[in-house]
């Protein structure tokens, strides 16, 4: 492979207390919280809309927000379940904020960054971080137009993918013990669903559809359609069977999610399965012989990639034990959710058996401590959202948006603490954080003032 030399003089358009690499829901949570403690803030967000997985990879639901007795994603996640229930058109309220109607969502993280004074560009990649013996001094960015350099106290990888702690030259996991990650899907909105025929899917219909060779592979793991919205009804009370929904299903399997030239051909197939999808819908389920395709996302669900090492790595004795920290910053609930690396009877069967047994009871929780969002060897660099410092398991647990939410309300507060305390992220007072994250609302039941 050949080489060239390049050098280019950028200026430094932004100059800020906090600058955030992408805005999804860890970013979103992490801008609105630095901000209200009057910091600062740009977020760089590399896609034409806030809301990463919910918006651009139309994932179709949240997961849950609370463990049937606390709502655990409380704070800024509290205010994204209230706002976007009191906002959600009456044929989707039934069912949101589980299902997540897209548009209202869309325009709800833009008031809410708005609202907080947040600057902030689409369109707009991390692609390079400048930093000697563990201080960052500078990002580069690459937009619409222009590439440009960004000055910060504190910076947040706030990606999924760890990129800017890569770029960064930090300590990170991948995969497996043989580098073998989750597979991705490709989801999509559908159409013309009669939610009132719709029966749980029989497994003896997906033995039916592969004995017919309607899937390119047989894949066992169907998650199937989430209900976004109802029939509509005219003025006489008749239904029309126009239902929407959002499919998580299919697999794409050896997909390495933080390069581009893993994606592409893992989007082209994506694609081509949907299509074998919607002929499994119309012609062996009952209740989806109408429906269609609206749409597909515009990049595919990665579920994992790298997992950057902070201080301390949560573990999956830290979830059976229902672990508390000292310096905890939140607690979460969903269970242990691994998609098999491999499409295999021996990887579906794994993943049934840590996805049943794995979980909690109502009212039981785990801590994540601050530890988790300080990445080792940097003192001025926290990481929040689904790369935090963990293990396999517990990384299949935290990564969905509440989880998400958490943790990045805690990166923004951390790096207002630390700022504020002119101190490296790692000597953060961890007291003031967690009395801080009390004041936004977060739920901290082991907190003592």
């Amino acid at each position: 492979m050949s080489e060239i030399r390049y050098e280019k003089k950028l200026d430094v358009r932004y100059n800020v207390d906090v600058f955030i690499a992408g805005g999804g829901p860890s970013g979103i949570a992490a801008a609105v919280a630095a901000a209200r403690e009057g910091k600062s803030v740009f977020i760089a967000e590399g896609f034409g809309a806030f809301g990463g997985s919910a918006v651009t990879m139309l994932v179709p639901a949240f997961m849950q927000f609370g463990n049937g007795v606390d709502f655990c994603a409380a704070g800024i996640g509290r205010e994204v379940y209230d706002r976007l229930k009191a906002e959600t058109f009456p044929r989707f309220q039934v069912f949101a904020p589980m299902s997540i109607p897209v548009e209202t969502l869309k325009i709800l993280y833009d008031e809410m960054i708005e609202e907080c004074g947040a600057k902030f560009l689409f369109y707009t990649n991390l692609i390079d971080v400048i930093a000697e013996n563990g201080h960052i001094s500078s990002v580069i960015c690459a937009s619409k137009g222009s590439m440009f350099a960004v000055k910060a106290k504190i910076y947040i990888d706030c990606t999924g993918d760890g990129d800017m702690c890569f770029y960064s030259g930090a300590e990170y996991e991948y995969g497996d013990e043989n580098g073998r990650v989750m597979a991705t899907t490709l989801c999509g909105l559908w159409d013309g669903i009669d939610w009132s025929r719709v029966v749980p899917p029989d497994s003896r219909a997906l033995d039916k559809a592969f004995a017919d060779h309607v899937f390119t592979n047989e894949d066992r793991h169907h998650s199937g359609m989430w209900r976004i919205a109802a029939e509509t009804k005219d003025e006489n009370g008749k239904s029309f069977p126009n239902g929407i929904g959002g499919s998580n299903v299919g697999h794409i399997y050896d997909i390495d999610g933080s390069k581009a030239e893993s994606v592409t051909p893992g989007l082209v197939k994506g694609r081509k399965q949907l299509r074998e999808y919607r002929r499994y819908y119309r012609d062996y389920l009952t209740g989806f012989e109408d429906t269609e395709l609206i749409y597909s996302g515009s990049y595919l669900g990665i579920r994992e990639s790298r997992r950057i090492m902070g201080d301390y790595k949560l573990s999956l004795d830290d979830f059976k034990n229902r672990a508390a920290f000292d310096d905890e910053i939140g607690r979460y609930c969903y269970p242990v959710d691994i998609h098999s690396p491999t499409n295999d009877k021996a990887g579906y069967e794994k993943f049934k058996r840590d996805f049943d047994n794995l979980r909690y009871k109502q009212g039981e929780s785990y801590g994540i401590p601050y530890r988790a969002l300080t990445v080792k060897g940097f003192d001025n660099l926290l990481v929040a959202g689904r790369c935090i410092s963990t293990d396999r398991y517990m990384q299949s647990s935290v990564r969905v948006m509440p989880g998400c939410y958490i943790t990045g309300q805690a990166a923004g507060i951390a790096a207002a603490v630390s700022i504020d305390e002119k101190t490296g992220v790692h000597s953060a007072d961890a007291h003031e954080i967690q009395k801080r994250l009390k004041r936004l609302g977060a739920w901290l039941p082991n907190y003592k003032d």
